[in-house]
Formats: structure tokens, sequence, C-alpha cells
């Protein structure tokens, strides 16, 4: 009897926000995947007609390629950077909480402020093309050229650095230094005990970010929508500006098929890398 009665209380705090998580997220996304098979104005059922449309649009083959490229490399690139960063923060006790502060930075500054910066730094009459011109060369709108992407990834890595390394330094933290003693008196070297010992004792961190480093590079679109338009360079015309603009012309089919595979490719994505590791633990 005491066991069902706590179960039951259980079940009741569960349930605010379960029926939350169902009005808000599970009911939505249902009638989304109901309407990427169905048109758009007359509700009537088209089949698979809407994925056929949007793997023939030129559009979306783009930004899947360069939500793809940017992907793959800003991911890994983050994780080492972080990383490493890390490992020197723990050494350097004297600096390690001033730098910490310094890499926390970008994550309170606010959207509108890092868009005005980039304008600022990155546009034709910006810092960078008056100081190309001051040394005799042609002034570069950076953010309508090939170096739009790059802008993209620094922008992405120097905003989410700092939270990567908090989590790193939280796992370094959880290392007993006695495996480091023992080792040296083993005669290991720096660079054994970092891969022998420090490397394999992140990997559920590992896991962590790697996830959240993948689901945060999908929100960059915030700045690089505010600081090129709906229409930005090719390079760096992700997922979410062909979105934005199917969602303000009203191509809700495609918007809605575009939806339901980009949230299959995701689940997938994080259900193999859990895989992954659970097969190595």
């Amino acid at each position: 009897m005491g066991r069902r009665k706590h179960a039951l209380t259980g079940i009741l705090f569960l349930l605010p926000s379960l029926a939350g998580v169902c009005i808000f997220v599970l009911i939505p996304f249902l009638d989304v995947t109901l309407r990427s098979f169905q048109n758009a104005v007359t509700r009537t059922w088209t089949g698979l007609d809407n994925y056929r449309i949007l793997f023939r649009t030129p559009a979306f083959r783009l930004a899947v390629k360069n939500t793809l490229r940017f992907t793959g490399i800003c991911i890994p690139l983050l994780i080492c950077m972080s990383l490493f960063i890390s490992v020197f923060l723990q050494r350097v006790k004297r600096l390690g909480s001033l730098l910490k502060s310094a890499f926390l930075l970008p994550m309170a500054v606010p959207v509108a402020s890092v868009v005005l910066l980039w304008r600022v730094t990155f546009h034709e009459d910006g810092f960078l093309s008056l100081l190309a011109v001051s040394t005799g060369h042609e002034a570069v709108d950076w953010m309508n050229s090939g170096y739009a992407f790059w802008v993209l990834v620094f922008s992405y890595i120097w905003k989410n650095l700092g939270y990567d390394i908090v989590l790193w330094m939280a796992g370094l933290s959880g290392i007993p230094y006695n495996l480091y003693e023992a080792a040296r008196v083993d005669g290991a070297g720096e660079w054994t005990c970092f891969f022998k010992i420090t490397l394999p004792s992140l990997k559920p961190v590992l896991y962590t970010i790697t996830v959240l480093s993948f689901l945060n590079s999908f929100k960059v679109f915030r700045e690089g929508y505010l600081a090129a338009g709906d229409y930005p360079d090719e390079s760096m015309y992700l997922l979410q500006h062909l979105f934005n603009n199917w969602f303000r012309e009203m191509d809700f089919d495609k918007l809605a098929a575009a939806a339901v595979l980009m949230v299959l490719v995701i689940f997938g994505l994080v259900s193999l890398l859990k895989r992954s590791w659970d097969l190595e633990e």
C-alpha cells in the first residue's frame, strides 16, 4: 500500500510537466508530421509529394550542404579547443579564475550587442575594411563574400567556448590527482598522462559536450540572420534561413516536411552517439 501511494504521488508531481510537454511539444509535432503529407492550403492528402519537392529544391540542397559543413567544422574545433584550454586553466591556478571569466563573458553578451559588434567589424564600412584601406588594400565586405562562412564559424566558437570549458573543467576536477602522481612515479610523461588518464576519465563529459555543442550549432542562426538578413551570402545560407523564409512565404507543406526530416536526423545522430558510448562502456 505504501509503495502504491508513493508511486501515485510521483505520478501526480509529473503530471503538470507531462501535460506541458504533450500540449506544447508532442501534439504540435504530430500536427507538423501530418501536415508534411498534406497540401498546405486545402489539407488534402498528398503522400510523399512534399518530400519529393523538397529534395528537388536547390535552396534546400544548398542549406543542407552548408549546415553539414558548418557542423562538421565547428563541433570538432570547439571540442578540441575547449578541452585544451580547460586543461591549461586547470594547471594555471593564478590566472585560472580570471581567464574563465573572460571565456564566459560572451555568454552574457546579448545577441543584439553581438550583431552590432559584427556589423562594426565585418561589414564593408567596418573596422577590418577600414584597416585594409589604410594599408593600401581593397575594402572587403566580409558578410557578403566567401569569408561570411568563417565569420559564422568564429561567432559560434566565440559564443560557446566558455560554456564547454566550464563543462570540461567540471569533469577534470573529478579525476583523482593520485592517479597522475602514481603514473609519474612509473615514468609517464605529460602526454601519456593526458591520453591514458585524462581522456578516458572524460568520456561521459565528452558525450554531454558533443550533444550540447551539436544542438547549440542550430542557434547560431540568430547572429547570422540579424547581421546579414534573410538572404545572406551563399556560403552561410543555413537551414534556419530557409525555414524562416518558407515560414514568411507560407510554404508550410515544404516547411513541415523539412522540419520532420531535421528532427529525425538529429534524433538519429544523438541516438547513434549514445549507443556508441554505451558500447564503449
